[in-house]
């Protein structure tokens, strides 16, 4: 299960179709077996980047029981169990939990517009969910429209014991991230910090006390050694890693294209059988894959210099 000092990184899964959009469970596998050979520290999955908004209710358990029996254990596996209704988050969590997943992520409503009603509904969720399943609170104002205070985060953490883990990625947000972690440090009021934003701030993010990250990135062996390296001290080496790889980061972060791209470079990797992103959805271009392709050959000649 998450805890409240779960650390590394979760890698926040895509989730693979075939060019016809059907879900591509062949390349789930291959997916999973990557994600582990690379050293994550656990997955998410049917958060937003893995398009669980386009899945139906059937193919969304489909899709976690076979990666939570892929992974079969060997790290934890967070399932985004977000959605308008409690009926189907709780149904949705009582599969999940039993097919064997370390806990969920719950998105706050948009509706959610004043700490009251922040505070309300996770404490709704809470006693829907269960006493005995681990939650995760994802903080991603950029896309819910949901503003949190720390005031009202460090509540909710001191009301419910079993929201473990904050979804860090407001942006500005390293202020944010700072007092969290200021008054989280530390005892039985520790929260574990994931990192999102693909990354884009992960050392930065690590050198005020986040404990890893959980978002996506197609290179996540990246995210992986950023993190080992800062939290065994060498800041200058995590940051010289990041560097090389820091066009890449953003050109995968383009706002409305990003998942296309990050789905293109996982197949030209080996990993995904189809770069295909549901619809509504982005595609690459031809332009798009010529600058890809240099981007790659680039990071391939900086990977190489930095040994």
């Amino acid at each position: 299960m998450i805890h409240r000092k779960s650390n590394g990184v979760f890698v926040i899964a895509a989730t693979p179709f075939t060019d016809e959009g059907a879900l591509d469970l062949a390349s789930t596998d291959r997916m999973v077996d990557f994600y582990l050979e690379v050293g994550v520290s656990g997955m998410t999955i049917l958060g937003i980047m893995g398009e669980a908004p386009k899945l139906t209710a059937d193919e969304s358990l489909t899709f976690a029981r076979h990666v939570l029996a892929r992974v079969d254990g060997r790290v934890p596996v967070v399932v985004g169990v977000s959605g308008p209704g409690l009926d189907n988050m709780k149904n949705l969590t009582r599969e999940v939990m039993a097919a064997g997943a370390a806990g969920v992520m719950v998105a706050p409503m948009a509706s959610l517009n004043t700490d009251a009603k922040q505070k309300a509904y996770y404490a709704q969720i809470c006693k829907t969910l269960g006493a005995d399943v681990p939650i995760c609170l994802q903080d991603y104002p950029q896309t819910t429209g949901v503003n949190f205070s720390v005031e009202t985060l460090l509540e909710i953490f001191r009301a419910h014991e079993q929201i473990v883990m904050l979804k860090h990625e407001d942006w500005p947000g390293l202020t944010k991230l700072s007092r969290i972690r200021a008054e989280t440090g530390e005892g039985a009021g520790r929260i574990s910090i994931l990192t999102g934003n693909s990354a884009l701030f992960l050392p930065q993010e690590m050198q005020r006390g986040a404990d890893g990250a959980m978002t996506g990135f197609a290179y996540p062996e990246m995210m992986v050694q950023v993190v080992a390296r800062h939290l065994a001290g060498d800041v200058d080496g995590a940051e010289d890693l990041f560097d090389a790889y820091l066009p890449m980061v953003r050109y995968e972060q383009q706002l409305g294209l990003g998942l296309a791209i990050r789905k293109e470079v996982l197949q030209r990797r080996g990993v995904l059988a189809s770069s295909k992103v549901r619809a509504p959805g982005p595609a690459v271009s031809a332009l798009d894959k010529a600058e890809l392709t240099r981007l790659t050959t680039r990071l391939e000649a900086k990977l190489a210099a930095l040994g």
